[in-house]
C-alpha cells in the first residue's frame, strides 16, 4: 500500500508575532478537520484557554484571534511528509516549511518553542542550520494524546514559559 503525502497548514501569526509555537505535523484529526489541534483530547486548546484566558470550548476563530492578541505564532516544522495514522514516530520523508521566508515576515519573533521532541529533532535537522538568526529555543512538553504520562497540570506548569518569553526582550 502506498501512503500519500500528507501536507500542513498555513502559519497562524500576527505581523507583530514575538513567540513561535512549533509541531511537527497535523494528525488526522486535524487534517480532516482543517484547523490545528482538532483531537478532543489534544491539551494544546485547553493549556492555551488557561494561559490566554479564554473560554476551552470558544469557536475555532476565537481561539485563533488570541493568539494572535497575544503575539503567539502556531506552526508546524513540516510542510508536508508522509506518515501512516497520526503519530509522530510513523513520520517519514519529511519537507520542512520555509522558514527562512516565515521569520522575515515575522522579525519580532525571539523565541521558539517546539510541542514535543519530534518538532524539535525536525528543526534541528532541517532548519536550524539554514537560517541565521538569532533565537531562544525550548522544548515542552507535548500537547499530544500519545503523550498522556504527564499530567495535565505538570503539561499547563511547562508551557507557563510562552507567556514569561512575551515579557523578555
Amino acid at each position: 500500500m502506498r501512503l500519500a503525502r500528507i501536507r500542513s497548514f498555513a502559519p497562524i501569526a500576527g505581523r507583530n508575532a514575538r513567540v513561535l509555537i512549533l509541531g511537527s505535523m497535523p494528525g488526522r484529526a486535524s487534517l480532516e478537520a482543517g484547523r490545528y489541534y482538532a483531537h478532543p483530547q489534544n491539551a494544546f486548546w485547553r493549556i492555551a484557554a488557561e494561559l490566554l484566558r479564554i473560554e476551552p470550548d470558544a469557536p475555532y476563530r476565537r481561539r485563533v484571534q488570541a493568539l494572535k492578541s497575544a503575539r503567539i505564532a502556531l506552526w508546524d516544522v513540516l510542510h508536508s511528509c508522509i506518515r501512516q495514522g497520526s503519530l509522530d514516530a510513523m513520520i517519514e520523508q519529511e519537507i520542512a516549511n520555509d522558514f527562512a521566508a516565515f521569520f522575515g515576515a515575522h522579525p519580532g519573533i525571539t523565541h521558539v518553542f517546539f510541542n514535543g521532541a519530534k518538532a524539535e529533532a525536525s528543526y534541528r535537522r532541517h532548519v536550524l542550520g539554514r537560517i541565521d538568526i538569532p533565537l531562544r529555543y525550548a522544548r515542552l512538553p507535548s500537547t499530544s494524546p500519545a503523550h498522556a504520562s504527564l499530567p495535565f497540570r505538570r503539561k499547563l506548569a511547562a508551557w507557563r514559559a510562552i507567556l514569561k518569553a512575551e515579557e523578555q526582550p
